[in-house]
Parts: structure tokens; C-alpha cells; sequence
């Protein structure tokens, strides 16, 4: 494993230069900030490229760092100089997008006769509340998340400190053709049930789910489009109290999540508030 301290002039260091202002857009590879986030992608089995941390740090990770990663030390003040804001975790880590997930191997390789929850997200917004529904659908047995290329970067840096490495975990389909998702949702034998605030919709905490059940969530304002609704074949409501009119989407999607699973919940029980560090 090459390791070394470079000059923050350093060309290799330029994927973590000026974090905060960074831009968005898709590319191969991504950056993943602190020790726990560090830790659970080198886990995960991602190529690492590249970690920069502070000496305390690469004493802690180095045994499980890869030899094909290069590290690069820091102190802690350069890599606040580097990224462009105060910086108090130590570490980063440059990992290698892999391949795209096709919808179709996807369906094929789940086994017959279990119950499975795939979840949609056709247009997200806000990287945080992607990260959310990410970890919420992970520790809840979802199988794989559905996003939609017009929508947030699964891989941007908040979507992946927000999901607490949920996404190095569960795969995910990137896509802009809906209807062959639809399509190949219905022919392996999938609900697919849309989130909506209607009041003529599916109550759901009455609601039934067959073993193989695809979960789709609106946008943070307008909610789904209706090209989404009526392509599903179900539609449920969370009802809510008078005069409350909607949840944030990320707390709308824990609940609707619970309860799809709820007939085959995981048995571990896991500590909740874990902070994002």
C-alpha cells in the first residue's frame, strides 16, 4: 500500500478538493467522509482508490486498507485547508462507482416463494432524503432501490454520509425509462403501489401486500407525477391527523416502509441515532 504526505498541491488530492462546492454531477467515482463511512466501504468489497487521513487514522484503518489503495497523510488543519471547511474526522476515501445494476438480472436472481420489497424513487431531490429512505429500506430488508437519473446522485457525498454506507450495501438501479420498469415489475409478478395524499386511496394500515411488493415515493412537494401513479397498479395514503396535510418524504418513506415489511420484519434488533460521522 503506497503511503506518503504529499503537498496539498497534489494532483491525486484534487477529488477531495473543496468539498462543499463541489459539483454533482455523475461520474465513476465517489467520496466517502469519516471513519464509520470509511470503514463500512472498505468492508463493502468497493475498489478504494485513495484514502487521505490524518496519521492517528491510517493507524486505526491500516490493516484493513488494500495495498492497491494509495494513502496520503494529513494533518488535520491541511485537510480542512483541502476541503474547505472545518474538518474534524480524519479520513476520506475516494471508491470507484461499480458497474450499473440492471432491473432485469435483479428480478431473476431473487428466490421464489420469499417476500421481497423493492423501493422507487423516481425524482428525489434532496440528497438527504435519498440517504434516509436508503438506510431506512436497508435495515428494514428491503432488496434494491429504484432512483431516477433526473433525480439526486445516489453516489454524491450526501447521499452516501446520510445513508451511513446504506448504498454500498443495496443495490441500486439508476434509470430514466419507467415504463419498461413497470413493465418488468409487472411480469415478475410485482405490486406496484404509489405513496399518495388522497383520501380515495388504500388506507395503509389496512392495507395487504402480496410476497412481491415495489414501493413507489413522491418528490418532496408536488409528490409522484402522474405518469408514476397510474402506472402502478395500487395506491395507498398514510391518513393523517385534521389539518396536517404531509411528512417529510423520508419520514413518510420509514413508515410505508415498516409497514410493507411488517409481516417478515428482521429479528436483529439495532441501536437507533447513530450520528453521521
Amino acid at each position: 500500500m503506497p503511503c506518503e504526505s504529499p503537498p496539498l498541491t497534489d494532483p491525486r488530492l484534487d477529488p477531495f478538493r473543496d468539498l462543499k462546492h463541489a459539483g454533482s454531477t455523475r461520474g465513476e467515482t465517489f467520496v466517502a467522509e469519516g471513519e464509520k463511512l470509511v470503514l463500512r466501504l472498505l468492508a463493502s468489497g468497493l475498489s478504494v482508490e485513495t484514502i487521505a487521513c490524518t496519521p492517528a487514522l491510517h493507524a486505526r484503518l491500516e490493516r484493513l486498507i488494500p495495498m492497491s489503495t494509495t494513502v496520503l497523510l494529513l494533518e488535520s488543519h491541511q485537510i480542512s485547508q483541502l476541503i474547505g471547511f472545518q474538518f474534524h474526522r480524519g479520513v476520506l476515501a475516494l471508491g470507484r462507482i461499480p458497474p450499473a445494476v440492471s432491473l432485469g438480472t435483479l428480478l431473476t436472481s431473487l428466490p421464489r416463494g420469499e417476500p421481497v420489497l423493492a423501493i422507487g424513487c423516481p425524482e428525489l431531490r434532496d440528497p438527504t432524503n435519498l440517504g434516509t429512505i436508503a438506510r431506512t429500506a436497508l435495515a428494514l430488508g428491503a432488496r434494491f432501490l429504484m432512483v431516477g437519473r433526473e433525480g439526486v446522485d445516489p453516489w454524491s457525498r450526501r447521499v452516501l454520509r446520510t445513508s451511513m454506507g446504506a448504498i454500498f450495501r443495496l443495490p441500486v438501479v439508476e434509470t430514466d425509462d419507467w415504463p419498461t420498469v413497470f413493465q418488468q415489475l409487472h411480469e415478475a409478478e410485482f405490486e406496484t403501489i404509489a405513496t399518495v395524499l388522497d383520501s380515495d386511496a388504500e388506507s395503509l394500515r389496512e392495507c395487504r401486500f402480496g410476497p412481491r411488493r415495489s414501493v413507489f415515493l413522491g418528490t418532496e412537494d408536488p409528490g409522484l407525477s402522474g405518469e408514476i401513479t397510474r402506472a402502478c397498479r395500487r395506491r395507498v395514503t398514510l391518513e393523517m391527523s385534521a389539518g396536517v396535510d404531509s411528512l417529510n418524504v423520508a419520514v413518510a418513506a420509514g413508515i410505508v416502509i415498516y409497514q410493507a415489511t411488517a409481516d417478515w420484519q428482521p429479528k436483529t434488533v439495532a441501536k437507533t441515532g447513530d450520528h453521521h460521522g
